[in-house]
């Protein structure tokens, strides 16, 4: 059993698609995940794309997974996220859910923290 199900919802992304299920498929450290592709409807040549890359990523029927993660398909997977997890998981191992930094890609190439979202890192008591 895995422990991290991504979901990613996919909607008319053909653009960011591959390089978003990339930044998954690259994760250093264990395969210890499943990702899930989810076509809502595209009209564009997204869900094509979800049927070649299912053939490419076999058992992405449902979650099995410890843990979910969503990840948006016209984003990208930081690189060492999920190691950066795990060690988060077992430190705190008490924790039901965690959340992660949001930062917005520039033109440039650049990644810059997202104006609207601010979070304080380390487990709280909701």
């Amino acid at each position: 059993m895995p422990l991290f199900s991504i979901i990613i919802p996919v909607y008319n992304v053909q653009n960011y698609l591959s390089a978003c299920v990339k930044s998954v498929v690259e994760q250093p450290g264990p395969r210890d995940w499943e990702c899930i592709l989810v076509d809502d409807g595209s009209t564009d040549q997204s869900g094509a794309m979800c049927d070649a890359l299912a053939a490419e990523l076999t058992g992405l029927k449902a979650a099995t997974g410890d843990w979910l993660l969503f990840l948006d398909s016209d984003d990208a997977m930081a690189p060492g996220l999920l190691a950066q997890l795990r060690g988060a998981l077992a430190a705190h191992p008490d924790c039901d859910w965690f959340i992660g930094k949001h930062l917005e890609w520039q033109p440039d190439g650049t990644l810059t923290p997202h104006d609207g979202l601010h979070l304080v890192p380390g487990p709280f008591a909701s």
